[in-house]
C-alpha cells in the first residue's frame, strides 16, 4: 500500500478545511432564497399557460413561503418546500431544478416502481452490491415504508411535493419517485411477494439525481406478432433518435400488415419529433394540434380589462404533411396510452385522432401538453413550468383532463401478476379482426 507524500496530506488537510467555506458558499441565503420564492410566484403569474386550473390563493402561497424562506434551513428542507410551492400549479410539467452540488444529495434506491390500481409495485431493479445481495423479488408490492402503510407514506410525504395534471398522473410520479430523499441514508420496506408472503426488506438510497437512471426503458424498441403485426414502442421524444430508428427499421413498411404504436411510456420532448413520426404513419397531411401562449399587455390593468391570464397570442395552426422522403405507412393503426403518455406524445395522439388514422386504446393520457420555459432561480437553481397551451385540431382541452381512449383497458393488478398486457392483447384482436 503506497504511502501519502507530504504534499499530498497536506493537499489532503487543506481541502477538508476549506470543505465547509466551499458548502456555505453553495447554500442560499435568507435573502437569496426570498428571491427565488418571489421569482417563482412571479414567473408562474405572468407565464404559466394554465391559470385557470390554479385552485389555492397563489398571493397567501406567496406570503406563506416568504415567511418559510426566512427560517434557518438547509438547502435539501428548502427544495422540498418549493417544489411544494410548484406542485399548486397542478402542471405535469412543472419542475424545480436543483443546482448540482445539492442535486448528488438527493438520491433513491435503484428499483423501478409503478403504480397498478393505486398500489406501488417493485417491476424491476438495476443491480449493484446491495442488490446482488438483497435480490427484492420483481413484482412484489410495497405496503410499508419506514413501518408506515404505503399510501399513508405516499399521501402525506411525497404527494405535497409532486406536480401533476390530474390526480392520477400525481400519483403515478409519486409512486415512482416514493423513496426519495437524502443519499446514503436507509429504508426499511415491508413488501408481499408475488406469492402472497410478507417480508422485510432494507434499500439505500444510492442513485442521485445526478447519476444516469439505469431503468429508463430505451427510446425506441420494436417488436413482432403474428399476422405481420408490428408493434413501435417510443418511450422518448426528447430528440430525433425515435424518427431516426423508425426510418431505420422501417424503410418501406413492405412486410407490415398492420401497427400498434406504443406510446404508454412517451413522456415530454418535443412535438416537432413526435410529428415527424406521424408524418411517416399517415398518407394524407393531418392538422396539428392548436397552441397559444399568455400575452401580457399592461394598459389593460388601466382600463380594468383582463390581463394576461386571458389575453392570448397564437399563429394558423396549419397541417402536417406526410414525409416524401420514405414510403408512408397507411395500413391500419392502433396507439396505446396509459396515464404516463405526456407532453409531445399526447400532441401526436390529437393529431392522430383528428385525422382519423385508427383507433386509441389503454387508460386516459396524463393531460400535460404544452411548451416548458425554464426560469434562472439565484446560485444556479431553476425553475420549469409550461407556458404554452395545446388544444386538440378541433378546440377541445385535454390539459389536465387527458386524452380519453377508444377503447378503454385499465392495467389491473391481476394482469401484472399474471404476465398479461390486456392493452397489447386488446389491440391484437382489434387489428385481426378489422
Amino acid at each position: 500500500m503506497a504511502v501519502p507524500t507530504r504534499s499530498r496530506l497536506l493537499s489532503w488537510l487543506l481541502a477538508a478545511a476549506l470543505l465547509p467555506h466551499a458548502l456555505a458558499g453553495q447554500q442560499l441565503s435568507a435573502t437569496e432564497r426570498a428571491v427565488a420564492v418571489s421569482t417563482v410566484w412571479a414567473e408562474a403569474r405572468y407565464n404559466y399557460a394554465y391559470w385557470d386550473r390554479v385552485r389555492a390563493d397563489w398571493d397567501s402561497a406567496l406570503a406563506a413561503n416568504l415567511r418559510l424562506s426566512a427560517e434557518p434551513q438547509s438547502d435539501l428542507l428548502f427544495y422540498r418546500r418549493l417544489r411544494r410551492l410548484v406542485a399548486v400549479l397542478a402542471d405535469g410539467q412543472a419542475a424545480v431544478i436543483a443546482p448540482p452540488h445539492l442535486r448528488s444529495r438527493i438520491a433513491r434506491p435503484p428499483l423501478l416502481l409503478e403504480s397498478v390500481e393505486r398500489r406501488p409495485f417493485i417491476v424491476d431493479y438495476a443491480e449493484n452490491d446491495e442488490m446482488r445481495v438483497a435480490r427484492p423479488d420483481r413484482l412484489s408490492e410495497i405496503i410499508a415504508v419506514q413501518g408506515i402503510p404505503a399510501e399513508t407514506w405516499i399521501r402525506d410525504s411525497v404527494l405535497p411535493e409532486t406536480s401533476g395534471a390530474t390526480p392520477m398522473d400525481r400519483w403515478l410520479r409519486a409512486v415512482a419517485w416514493m423513496l426519495e430523499g437524502e443519499k446514503g441514508t436507509s429504508l426499511h420496506l415491508l413488501v408481499r411477494l408475488p406469492g402472497g408472503e410478507p417480508r422485510g426488506l432494507s434499500v439505500t438510497r444510492s442513485l442521485s439525481l445526478n447519476d444516469r437512471w439505469p431503468l429508463d426503458p430505451p427510446p425506441f424498441a420494436t417488436d413482432t406478432l403474428p399476422g405481420g403485426i408490428a408493434v413501435v414502442q417510443i418511450a422518448s421524444f426528447a430528440d430525433a433518435e425515435a424518427v431516426r430508428q423508425l426510418d431505420l427499421a422501417f424503410p418501406d413498411f413492405g412486410r407490415v400488415q398492420a401497427m400498434v404504436l406504443d406510446l404508454r411510456r412517451a413522456a415530454a420532448g418535443k412535438t416537432e419529433y413526435a410529428y415527424q413520426i406521424l408524418a411517416r404513419l399517415s398518407d394524407h397531411p393531418f392538422p396539428a394540434v392548436r397552441w397559444k401562449t399568455p400575452e401580457y399587455r399592461a394598459g389593460f390593468r388601466a382600463w380594468n380589462l383582463a390581463d394576461s391570464a386571458f389575453t392570448w397570442y397564437g399563429l394558423d395552426y396549419g397541417t402536417v404533411a406526410p414525409r416524401t422522403e420514405r414510403p408512408a405507412y397507411g395500413g391500419p393503426i392502433a396507439v396505446l396510452i396509459s396515464s404516463g403518455t405526456s407532453g409531445a406524445a399526447e400532441d401526436l395522439i390529437a393529431a392522430f385522432r383528428a385525422a382519423g388514422r385508427g383507433v386509441i386504446i389503454g387508460e386516459p393520457s396524463a393531460g400535460t401538453p404544452g411548451d416548458v420555459a425554464t426560469f434562472a432561480l439565484p446560485k444556479s437553481w431553476g425553475v420549469q413550468f409550461s407556458v404554452a397551451r395545446h388544444q386538440a385540431p378541433d378546440g377541445t382541452e385535454f390539459a389536465g383532463i387527458g386524452i380519453k381512449p377508444d377503447i378503454l383497458v385499465s392495467r389491473t393488478v391481476n394482469d401484472l401478476l399474471a404476465g398479461n398486457d390486456a392493452a397489447l392483447e386488446r389491440a391484437r384482436e382489434y387489428l385481426k379482426g378489422r
